[in-house]
């Protein structure tokens, strides 16, 4: 695995994000940011370029669209030993990212609340997280990405250990669990639109929808199934995020 030697980082939840990417300018990644997360950035001290500086596109509709763009998202998915994907991004001007720092807009704590409209819901729909979160997982072997401030830790240590390389068994398990976010995510979005849908006039006659999305964490191993000689664990319905 390559040396990281570019990140973007875009987050919601900035818990533990200054102390992470003061570690990130001591192994001289260059870091890209947006908005709130960059402002932060600068006010520690730490070095950051606006995407939209580096991409030569503005943020535009109120920061609807920033970092969807083709040296964003080129240069999270482009295979690095693969000679065509290589040639179009030097043609094209589009350095490689090779660390993914994003967390989602937080739909589930904004649609909980009970003074939320459906607009206030919708426009906590984040659309340029999760194409950057799915773009990272799927090129996994080249990007590392980090969706959850907890494993800022883990990162920041095999950095250190590997002298700036992040493993491959690492990247994986960290884009598993990408995945695993995003599910809740998108769950948590269908299930509210769809509740929104039912409670109008157009759905009145029918309160049951046709699919239902549930999410579920693992609390504890049993001892053993509904037989000693089988194997069983207790899951519980996720709560919503705060």
């Amino acid at each position: 695995m390559p040396k990281i030697q570019r990140a973007i980082v875009s987050v919601t939840d900035k818990t533990g994000l200054v102390e992470f990417c003061k570690i990130l300018s001591a192994f001289q990644i260059e870091i890209l940011s947006t908005g709130g997360t960059a402002k932060l950035l600068r006010e520690h001290g730490i070095k950051t370029e606006d995407v939209s500086s580096y991409t030569g596109s503005p943020e535009v509709m109120d920061g609807r669209l920033k970092t969807l763009h083709p040296k964003i998202e080129g240069g999270i998915l482009g295979i690095r030993n693969n000679p065509k994907h290589r040639q179009e991004m030097e043609s094209l001007g589009i350095l490689p990212i090779d660390l993914v720092v994003v967390n989602l807009y937080a739909f589930e704590k904004t649609s909980a609340k009970e003074d939320c409209t459906l607009d206030e819901a919708v426009e906590n729909i984040d659309i340029g997280g999760p194409t950057m979160l799915r773009a990272a997982s799927k090129n996994y072997r080249d990007v590392t990405v980090v969706v959850d401030p907890q494993d800022y830790a883990r990162v920041m240590d095999e950095l250190k250990s590997g002298h700036g390389v992040i493993s491959e068994k690492t990247n994986f398990e960290l884009a598993v669990k990408v995945f695993q976010t995003m599910a809740r995510y998108e769950a948590a979005i269908a299930n509210y639109l769809v509740g929104a849908y039912c409670n109008t006039p157009l759905q009145a006659a029918d309160i049951f929808p046709p699919h239902l999305s549930l999410q579920f964490e693992k609390l504890q191993g049993l001892r053993y199934g509904e037989n000693p000689h089988q194997k069983a664990v207790y899951y519980r319905e996720l709560p919503p995020r705060d």
